[in-house]
């Protein structure tokens, strides 16, 4: 195993879990501002003698217990807590600690800086609002590789200083020294610090403002898509295995192991041998099952839309680590572990977790992973699934083998069509479970050229040409938030279409709790900084990455509140495990053996000098550094004291779903809310000849 050198300035464990605290009066639970007219009859506030504490007593959970039955996550993709939330009333965001106004200069990163090597100038850029005149619900992606984030949080001393954002953006394409390559840098160097607000994305805030929304929640590693995919069942992306098998990750190519690769996939034809790529996972590589290296004939994974990559080094090992996936079998695990096509090569690792969960006894719990295009989509013109939308490389549980290499389990993984038609036909399984949701790169409910451009003469003030109109549609038109192929609209019209569906069936909603989430940040400014727990085998920071947002529904949620909970996805895992009664990940044998093996001279080699390796696998237990959501529940709710909250609060009608640009581009207004800038009377100063399509439309850089 390499190293990569660093400095030989002192590091000790204590800084390296330093994170600056919120405001220092903030109690962990706090109210927003001002509910407006339809949200003030169900609002509790925190001087209220009903308002209950966030301390949540063995018979409080108990309670909750009767109440919760299912539990859903809206799992989307690549933004950041301040680039959708940093202006929501209440929250520790761009101009607030949550409770004051705060000073930029009392903002981390806030106003971030480049040397123009053609000019030799130093250029400052600070967050600005962009909205419906900018098209606000489309743009391009900013770098979120794994080097790319690591520099963006420019740690020092223990602590990411988040001033790096603009630097890294400007220097991943103006080092080529090409005129062209300049102005895209100068241009993702803003859209990294752009942000949005309720005119944008006026279903999200009105959920974020009528539920609990959490704001110091983060990515689990910093890292693209499928680390954090994975890691919202398992609490990691693979670190555990990497403690177990060091020899599969190899700095910098992060190699697995060699295997034959055979077949045809996206109509290209592989044959020989390759190498994976181990873990624990740091880029975006495809599912072992599935790929060249699946030998699989019946009951096979499918591939990924023609838009993914299966070069062979683009491949993941078979993951092998404990998850949520396997604790959900309970006391039937060796009737499922039994029904694995190849125990040899998915089970080692879990051999000793196997027995115990077994021992435990516990009811199996019903589980489903519905993404896009996984299978016959109802966009499907023939009879064979297209998988056009399908991004196989978000798709977590397809990762593991004994999930994707076993019957009984692959009958979980599911197209997002079949949430809404199980929902339709009733047929959740009455004992509830756990069900997450994932959009794709096209979506299902509207005509697939169908991005909301509000603003027809934006960028070009004359006006763009049909085909440049044509050519965002096109690629602009999917429901999973992501910035390069998604719109925002379009994506919180699947949400309340999915949130909807939970509500119109009684049953469901009185037991349900809804989370609506993000894997990642896209690299796109935030500026809390995370705490840095672990470090790969590559010498970079691993966990935590950038804040997300994290948003909590239920008829037994807080109203109009902000929890300041610390954690990232294993607080949901934790969560997960409070409501059913499972055993923390972090408590089976095999992974709590990885874990002690993790802090140990040879892993704590690859952090700083006196850096402990802690934290190289799941932390779903509560700690310091990790808390559930508990605290987002509201326990006179819960105990009877006020009533659960109706179907009819969380619903939002069709027709205002269906109607885009949604509420006319008035968002706010709709709803309520009045942005934390415009509160202030901040000044909004969007740079001249701002572009957020850069790469789609790079002429008008």
């Amino acid at each position: 195993m390499k190293r990569m050198l660093r400095g030989a300035a002192a590091f000790t464990a204590v800084a390296a879990l330093t994170q600056p605290t919120l405001a220092a009066s903030l109690p962990l639970v706090t109210t927003q501002p001002d509910p407006p007219a339809d949200v003030a009859p169900y609002f509790v506030a925190d001087t209220d003698p009903r308002w209950t504490g966030p301390e949540w007593s063995a018979d409080d959970i108990a309670a909750l217990k009767q109440k919760i039955k299912y539990v859903f996550v809206i799992f989307n993709e690549n933004r950041s807590f301040d680039h959708e939330y940093g202006t929501l009333p209440g929250v520790n965001g761009l101009y607030s600690d949550g409770k004051n106004p705060r000073a930029p200069a009392d903002t981390p990163g806030f106003t971030q800086s480049y040397v123009d090597t053609n000019t030799g100038e130093t250029v400052t850029v600070q967050p600005f609002r962009v909205g419906p005149e900018q098209n606000s619900t489309i743009k391009d992606s900013t770098d979120h590789s794994h080097t790319g984030l690591a520099a963006k949080l420019d740690v020092q001393n223990g602590v990411a200083k988040m001033d790096k954002f603009a630097e890294v953006e400007w220097r991943r394409y103006a080092r080529s020294g090409a005129a062209a390559r300049e102005a895209m840098g100068k241009q993702f160097a803003r859209l990294v610090m752009a942000h949005i607000d309720c005119d944008t994305i006026p279903f999200f805030w009105r959920y974020a403002g009528r539920f609990t929304i959490f704001d110091n929640n983060f990515a689990t590693e910093d890292t693209p898509s499928t680390p954090n995919a994975v890691a919202v069942i398992g609490g990691q992306s693979g670190e555990t295995q990497w403690v177990k098998h060091p020899g599969e990750a190899q700095d910098p190519v992060q190699d697995g192991f060699t295997g034959t690769i055979s077949g045809a996939i996206n109509g290209r034809t592989y044959s020989g041998t390759a190498t994976t790529q181990g873990p624990p996972l740091v880029n975006d590589p495809q599912p072992w099952w599935g790929s060249e290296f699946d030998s699989t004939v019946v009951g096979r994974e499918p591939a990924g839309s023609p838009k993914e990559w299966y070069n062979p080094e683009d491949i993941a090992s078979n993951l092998t680590f404990a998850t949520l996936p396997l604790t959900f079998m309970g006391g039937w695990i060796n009737w499922f572990t039994d029904q694995d096509r190849n125990p040899a090569f998915d089970l080692p690792d879990v051999a000793k977790d196997i027995p115990y969960i077994s021992a435990l006894g516990h009811e199996p719990v019903q589980w489903r992973w519905y993404q896009n295009g996984y299978d016959h989509e109802p966009t499907d013109t023939g009879p064979e699934a297209s998988h056009e939308n399908y991004v196989s490389h978000h798709n977590g549980a397809q990762y593991f083998g004994y999930i994707a290499n076993n019957p009984a389990e692959q009958t979980n993984l599911r197209g997002e069509g079949d949430f809404f038609s199980d929902m339709t036909k009733n047929v959740l399984p009455r004992t509830g479970g756990v069900f997450y949701i994932r959009g794709g790169y096209y979506n299902l409910k509207y005509p697939q050229q169908s991005a909301v451009i509000q603003n027809p003469n934006y960028p070009d003030k004359n006006g763009l040409t049909a085909a440049e109109l044509a050519a965002i549609k096109t690629s602009k038109s999917g429901d999973d938030d992501h910035p390069s192929y998604s719109d925002s609209q379009l994506t919180e019209a699947m949400a309340a279409r999915v949130i909807n569906a939970i509500a119109g069936n009684r049953d469901v909603w009185e037991h349900s709790a809804i989370i609506i989430t993000y894997d990642e940040s896209d690299g796109l400014y935030d500026h809390v900084a995370p705490r840095i727990l672990s470090y790969g085998p590559d010498g970079l920071p691993i966990a935590r990455g950038i804040r997300i947002p994290l948003l909590l529904i239920s008829p037994y949620a807080r109203v109009h509140a902000v929890s300041h909970a610390e954690g990232d996805h294993n607080a949901i895992i934790e969560t997960i495990n409070a409501l059913f009664g499972l055993p923390a990940l972090s408590s089976l044998p095999d992974e709590k053996e990885a874990l002690q093996a993790g802090d140990s001279p040879k892993f704590n080699a690859f952090g700083p000098p006196g850096f402990e390796q802690k934290y190289l696998g799941p932390r779903d237990e509560e700690s310091p550094t990790t808390a559930s959501l508990l605290s987002g529940f509201d326990k006179a709710r819960v105990t009877g004291a006020l009533p659960p909250l109706p179907a009819s609060y969380v619903m939002i009608p069709d027709a205002d779903i269906d109607s885009f640009p949604h509420y006319g581009g008035k968002g706010c207004a709709a709803i309520g809310i009045t942005p934390e800038d415009v509160r202030q009377n901040i000044p909004n100063v969007i740079p001249e000849g701002f572009n957020a399509l850069p790469s789609t439309l790079p002429a008008y850089n």
